[in-house]
Order: C-alpha cells, then structure tokens, then sequence
C-alpha cells in the first residue's frame, strides 16, 4: 500500500505544476490625463491613484489579470506649454472608475513555485469598461462645466517591472497608458448636435489617461509535490 501510495505522489507534480497560483493585491501611484485640455506629457503623475488586482497565473510566462483601479484626473490649459492652449484657459476634472481585464505577459521565467529570488519585464493589454463624467459647455458660458454619468471603453497598455521580494509577495513596478475610446473625458467633444454645446480641441483624437505606480500582491494556490525517494 506504501509503495501504491509513493507511486501516486510521482504523478502529482504532473497535475500540480501547472495548478494555478494565485495573486491577490493593491495598486498605488499616481494617474495624468493626455487629451484636449491641459498638458500633453504622456507620462507625469499629478492626481493619487489607487486600485486592487487579482491575477490567475496560467504559467510562468502568462497570467490572466483583473483589476480595479480608481482615480481622479484634471487638465490645465494654464499648465500646458502650449500657446493657444495657455491662451485659451480651459480646465476640468473627472473621475475615473475602471475595471480591467487581460492577459499579463513575462518576459522571463516567473515560476512562483520556485521561492528563489526572480525579476522579470512584464507586457499586460486587455479591455477595460470605465465609469467618467460626460463634461460640457454651454458656447454662452464656456468657462462654466456640467455633466452627467457616462461610461465608455479603453485598451490599456502596460509595461511593468517586478519581483518576488518574499516567497509570499511579488513587488511591481508600472505604467499604464489607456487608449478610450471617448473625447469627452475633458468636456471637448459631446456627443450631442446642439449648436448651443461647445465643442473644442482635435475632434478626430481620443482621449488618453495614465496610470503609473507600484503593486504589492500576496501569492497563494497549490504547491507542486515531489516525489519521495
């Protein structure tokens, strides 16, 4: 019976090696708007961004990723370097509420059964569905906003950095830019054919946000098991 039971434990690392391993943590950083208003720096973290993922890891080279993340984002024309821009004045802010999913894909090796000390690049794109703030001006009283709930959809891409700090935690270092497909989180493009609504700004480019910051994720699932002697 103990050697029936030595041979069934050969052929678990079989099953068990590719058994999940699971990540659950936060997101913490900082977020900035690139669209019709305000400056054009792809990559300048002004308002606080925060959030939590989850990832299912496939293998040690793809993760299925799902994530909340939640974060204010505003423009300046003042800000910008931009002439007509700073001459114009405009401003705004919105709220950005977003739920991601996708694939993450490493670079290296990220074998979370193995507890040695590993660093590997990162490349995540999915969908995300994002709840905002549909902005508008009247053309009377531009400097004035109003706005109503909207939602819309976003491509993310993100280029990350990380490593397993602990055999129990995995630390992050990432970008995200996030392709929508609105130009209305600033308030320049409405979708409405009023003459009275005010629409400004590169009516053939959609609005962009970003999301740069750290994550800190807890691993846990099933561990491979080794054959005895």
């Amino acid at each position: 019976m103990k050697k029936i039971f030595n041979l069934l434990l050969c052929f678990f690392p079989l099953i068990t090696l590719n058994a999940q391993i699971n990540e659950l943590g936060v997101f913490l950083g900082g977020s900035n708007f690139v669209g019709d208003v305000g400056k054009t720096t792809y990559i300048a973290p002004e308002k606080i961004a925060f959030g939590v993922l989850y990832k299912w890891n496939r293998s040690p080279r793809h993760s299925w990723r799902f994530s909340y993340t939640q974060s204010e984002v505003s423009g300046n024309d003042y800000k910008s370097e931009e002439t007509g821009r700073n001459q114009r004045g405009y401003h705004f802010d919105n709220n950005i509420k977003e739920l991601s999913a996708g694939l993450e894909f490493n670079f290296f090796d990220f074998n979370l059964h193995d507890y040695h000390t590993k660093i590997t690049p990162y490349v995540y794109s999915g969908l995300n569905f994002f709840i905002f703030d549909n902005l508008y001006r009247y053309t009377a009283s531009p400097n004035e906003i109003y706005s109503e709930h909207s939602s819309s959809l976003a491509i993310p891409f993100i280029l990350g950095i990380k490593s397993n700090i602990t055999p129990r935690f995995v630390l992050g270092l990432e970008t995200g830019v996030r392709y929508t497909f609105t130009d209305n989180i600033d308030g320049s493009n409405p979708k409405t054919s009023s003459s009275n609504i005010l629409k400004f700004g590169n009516l053939n480019n959609n609005d962009w946000y970003v999301f740069s910051g750290v994550t800190l994720t807890y691993t846990f699932g099933k561990k491979p098991c080794y054959c005895a002697e």
